[in-house]
């Protein structure tokens, strides 16, 4: 089983769909705590439910269990807390939904399912650690990968 991970900034809508395309993208889970925003460009969730069927002919979710907590990406951006402790903070986050997320992903298909966040790479973003958590918890045998 293989799930991806992939940011929208820094991408134009075609390199972004291109890449989804191109590995076989099935579903979009969306792990933004805000998929509405007008930040987001063509990454907004009613766009991107429209896009995702049309372009790729798959289908996109939003999983708002796998979002990070108001406070701690407040506190992340204003420079309260650094990588390492928002880190922290938030595996904690998930560990504390566990039973919660157990349920959900009972229907949800992580095969060639990738999940969406905005910052680019994978390096400083919440969704490679959501991909590390499902692995760890309750897929040993997922393979992730990062779409750039």
């Amino acid at each position: 089983m293989i799930l991806y991970t992939i940011g929208f900034s820094k991408k134009t809508a075609k390199y972004f769909f291109e890449l989804l395309r191109e590995d076989g993208v099935k579903t979009l889970i969306d792990v933004r705590k805000n998929p509405h925003s007008q930040l987001s460009g063509f990454a907004k969730s009613k766009d991107l439910e429209f896009f995702i069927k049309e372009i790729i002919n798959g289908k996109y979710i939003y999983l708002e269990i796998f979002a990070p907590s108001e406070e701690l990406i407040k506190n992340y951006r204003k420079k309260k807390i650094n990588w390492q402790k928002y880190k922290q903070i938030f595996n904690k986050e998930l560990q504390n939904k566990k039973e919660k997320i157990s349920q959900v992903i009972k229907n949800v298909d992580f095969n060639k399912a990738c999940l969406l966040c905005s910052e680019d790479k994978p390096d400083r973003c919440h969704r490679r650690l959501v991909a590390e958590f499902l692995k760890k918890e309750f897929f040993p045998n997922l393979k992730i990968k990062h779409l750039i």
